[in-house]
């Protein structure tokens, strides 16, 4: 009967590798199973494509695929003249422009040697745009993080203040998201009318917004527990990566561009660089709040800093000749079709300029043959660098875990897929 029971079972059960199963103690081996998450889960962006190597809810192996946006930015960039490129630039880190715009110009000044000539009401308006682009990115990563483990109101709240700067940034360069505000040599305008007191008011209520989601958040249990202790990375794993910006600052990697290789008018401002401890997803969160915080403090600064005086280089070589010359001279109309058409004469040479983007160092490396047009055109994309770090962060945390970890990566599609 023993036998009989034992078959039966077996035949049931439909495995060969039982020996007894009688014996109430057998167990069965465990069977991975590989699943996807991505890229219509709406934590993935929808262009990010994670196969999950799973033992029930715990992750045992994970393959993650950027996926396919093609933008195509450096190759798109050869066939562009440099000025072309700053829409490009818009469209890497789309949540903050402004700051790529900014590494773009520094890098073609930089191989054409005008870096001392840039007037200073240009590098200051340079750091404004800057660091409001900064907070927009911070705001939309812990805002919509917050959002995806359940916290609605915080994410509400915090988009509603990127709206508030977006509204401020439109005034200044026309467009609401893709600016191609910057150029090289300066900016392409001089901040609008009553810029000054709109940035202060628009300061003045963020700063009451940041109490308000930091009573929601801090020491909301649901929201520590899902964030404190998860995706947690060593500093010396952080280095070794390759890993910059708040995600590595909140493994205590004391590493900030603007403070350790100093560029345009930042040596004249004070801020601190907050650093975490335990770099978890909780230690990044207060890192991104913290540095929104320093963004407003470099802010009104730069308010009361700023000088008078012209927002583009005086040199015929690099700057656009007046709109009513243009129209009325024939020297004026022959320089500009010579900019727009045959794109400014570059140095030859080779240069790699970077700036502390909202996700760390964003550099681009430029190669020039003399011509209007770049030789070769790379960008060191944080966002890139981050991501490949997701399949380790994940490993041995739960499926829900990938959400808050996906999330403070901070991974902006454009610079992943360049």
């Amino acid at each position: 009967m023993a036998d009989q029971a034992a078959t039966l079972k077996q035949l049931v059960l439909g495995r060969k590798d039982v020996q007894d199963l009688s014996d109430n103690e057998t167990e069965l081996p465990p069977d991975l199973m590989t699943v996807n998450m991505g890229p219509s889960h709406p934590a993935m962006h929808g262009t990010v494509r994670i196969v999950l190597t799973v033992d029930g809810e715990r992750i045992v192996k994970g393959d993650v695929q950027p996926g396919y946006l093609h933008r195509c930015f450096e190759k798109e960039s050869e066939h562009a003249t440099f000025t072309q490129v700053f829409p490009y630039t818009d469209r890497l880190n789309y949540v903050s422009p402004m700051i790529n715009n900014c590494g773009w110009a520094m890098a073609i000044e930089k191989l054409m040697g005008i870096t001392h000539l840039i007037p200073k009401r240009a590098e200051y308006i340079r750091v404004i745009v800057s660091e409001m682009s900064r907070m927009t990115d911070h705001l939309t990563c812990v805002g919509a993080s917050a959002m995806e483990l359940g916290a609605f109101t915080p994410f509400l709240y915090f988009l509603k203040s990127r709206e508030w700067l977006y509204e401020l940034l439109e005034k200044v360069s026309g467009a609401r998201l893709t600016h191609s505000y910057v150029r090289i040599g300066g900016v392409n305008k001089d901040l609008p009318e009553g810029f000054h007191d709109d940035l202060t008011l628009c300061l003045d209520k963020i700063a009451g917004v940041m109490v308000e989601v930091a009573d929601l958040l801090n020491n909301n249990k649901i929201f520590r527990d899902r964030m404190a202790g998860v995706g947690a990375q060593t500093k010396e794993n952080a280095i070794a990566t390759g890993c910059v910006g708040p995600i590595a600052r909140a493994c205590g990697v004391d590493y900030d561009v603007r403070r350790d290789f100093p560029y345009s008018v930042y040596p004249e401002l004070e801020f601190d660089v907050p650093l975490g401890t335990t770099g978890d997803c909780y230690d990044r969160y207060l890192v991104r709040v913290e540095e929104i915080k320093q963004s407003m403090r470099i802010l009104r600064q730069c308010l009361v800093q700023i000088p008078d005086g012209p927002t583009m280089i005086d040199d015929p070589r690099v700057a656009l000749p007046p709109k009513r010359d243009t129209y009325n001279t024939i020297e004026s109309m022959i320089r500009h079709f010579k900019h727009i058409m045959d794109g400014i004469r570059v140095t030859p040479g080779e240069a790699y300029a970077f700036v502390e983007g909202g996700n760390g160092e964003l550099g681009f490396f430029v190669v020039a043959d003399g011509t209007g047009r770049p030789y070769k055109a790379y960008v060191r994309s944080p966002s890139f660098v981050h991501l490949s770090t997701a399949a380790q962060l994940i490993h041995d945390h739960l499926i829900a875990d990938v959400v808050p970890i996906f999330g403070m990566i901070n991974m902006i599609g454009g610079e992943c897929d360049k």
